[in-house]
């Protein structure tokens, strides 16, 4: 067999974003789909199954993905991942339907919610996939795989709303279009790649060509124990982090209703352009980043964070700059008229999101130094701070107050996620000095 290379960063970043972009722009044909044939209800109803679940699948999920790629010492093997993926997703879907039932939403909305769990699962299943082929380097075949889901996601979830005018059926297409990608793309990279990395503590596995034994996950419970208590601390941060984004949907769905949840989903979906490149750029240098951390080599760490950081200041910019000049007319063209009244709101919106984009790079910064639990006070406070301005503003302000209560709490995030990452270089610098001095005193 031929050995499966390691890209170089530059092709990792042109597969990775190729890949954002097309899936992005699949995800957003979706809005757009539920916009032309549907009604802003309808995206709003979307887009509520979107913030119930997301959060859920981010907490169980543990964000073993990133785990996986800056494990560069290969504490854990996949099998490891895997079946700790495979229970917590379990988890999730019991959590989904609580959660559901609890609140009390209508039937059909519960229904549209139970479903899009369902379709995240499988998305969590291939993430796992993602983590291991990340960790070798190769984000060509993660890329392939989001340009088969987005493609398919886009063309099952129109046929059903099409063919029924309803978001119900259109969910239904999406979980299908999750799950085949699972299974005929994702699980088969997976098993290339293990068995051409063998890995010793597996041996009389590796060899084999029956996926059903190379991919045979493993639940050995001191070692489930030690790989949660390493993972639960990103789990809460990546929860955090999508209530951050999602807190403002809940108060605009329970004050407002679903059709301004509608108009603001739409608009907001909008700043995924730049985001699309953010994550290109720090999921293709994240490895690298965790390599420079680990072997104590500051400047290159501190050079590439500083070069990423730089990136997201001038993508939030030119966000800015787009929305005042064209905002309307952008949002004119996409949807409807109707949305066109919120034209101001992009404005708001893309001045937290150019903010976040830095917040984003810095918190990948502070991954591949393995500094989780800090992010966990830091979240909790930057979510606390966006739901007392949600709660203060919504009311009274609308869909503006939504806008300026994520511009409040992006602020507050970049200050504290600044402070982390300085935090994390002096720490390098302070054990660089502590060598020098042990080496010179011998």
């Amino acid at each position: 067999m031929s050995p499966i290379k390691p890209l170089t960063l530059r092709h990792n970043f042109s597969w990775t974003f190729i890949g954002n972009v097309v899936y992005a722009a699949c995800q957003w044909g979706m809005l757009v789909v539920l916009a032309k044939l549907g009604s802003p209800e309808m995206v709003g109803q979307f887009t509520l199954g979107l913030a119930v679940t997301a959060p859920v699948v981010m907490l169980t999920s543990l964000h073993l993905r990133v785990v996986q790629a800056t494990d560069a010492k290969h504490q854990y093997l996949f099998a490891d991942y895997l079946g700790l993926r495979l229970i917590s997703t379990a988890l999730a879907l019991l959590i989904i339907v609580g959660v559901t039932f609890l609140v009390g939403y209508r039937w059909e909305t519960s229904l549209i919610i139970l479903i899009i769990g369902l379709a995240k699962s499988f998305e969590s299943i291939s993430d796992v996939f993602y983590g291991l082929i990340q960790q070798h380097e190769r984000m060509d075949r993660i890329a392939v795989s989001m340009m088969i889901k987005g493609f398919l996601s886009l063309l099952f979830l129109s046929f059903g709303v099409y063919l029924t005018h309803n978001i119900l059926w259109g969910t239904v297409g999406l979980a299908i279009a999750w799950a085949v990608v699972l299974v005929s793309y994702d699980i088969q990279s997976g098993a290339l790649i293990l068995n051409k990395f063998p890995q010793k503590s597996q041996r009389g596995v590796f060899g084999s060509r029956d996926f059903a034994v190379i991919l045979k996950p493993r639940w050995h419970l001191e070692t489930q124990r030690k790989l949660v208590w390493l993972t639960l601390p990103l789990g809460l941060v990546m929860m955090l982090t999508s209530l951050n984004s999602n807190i403002p949907r809940y108060f605009i769905e329970r004050y407002l209703g679903e059709r301004e949840l509608g108009f603001f989903a739409a608009i907001a979906y909008l700043m995924v352009a730049g985001g699309m490149i953010v994550n290109a750029l720090g999921e293709s240098a994240n490895a690298r980043l965790a390599k420079y951390y680990a072997a104590g080599n500051s400047l290159a760490f501190r050079t590439l964070l500083w070069k990423l950081v730089g990136v997201g200041t001038l993508l939030g910019g030119l966000g800015v700059l787009v929305a005042l000049v064209a905002g309307t007319q952008i949002i004119t063209l996409l949807y409807r008229p109707e949305y066109a009244k919120h034209g101001n709101l992009l404005v708001w919106l893309m001045l937290a999101t150019g903010i976040n984009y830095v917040s984003s790079f810095l918190g990948y910064g502070m991954t591949a130094a393995r500094y989780f639990r800090i992010q966990i006070p830091l979240f909790v406070s930057v979510i606390t701070i966006l739901a007392i301005a949600c709660l203060w503003l919504i009311p009274t302000m609308g869909l503006q107050g939504a806008a300026s209560a994520l511009l409040i709490a992006a602020i507050v995030q970049a200050i504290f996620s600044l402070g982390v990452v300085f935090h994390a270089l002096h720490k390098i610098q302070r054990s660089i000095k502590s060598n020098s001095n042990s080496s010179f005193s011998e």
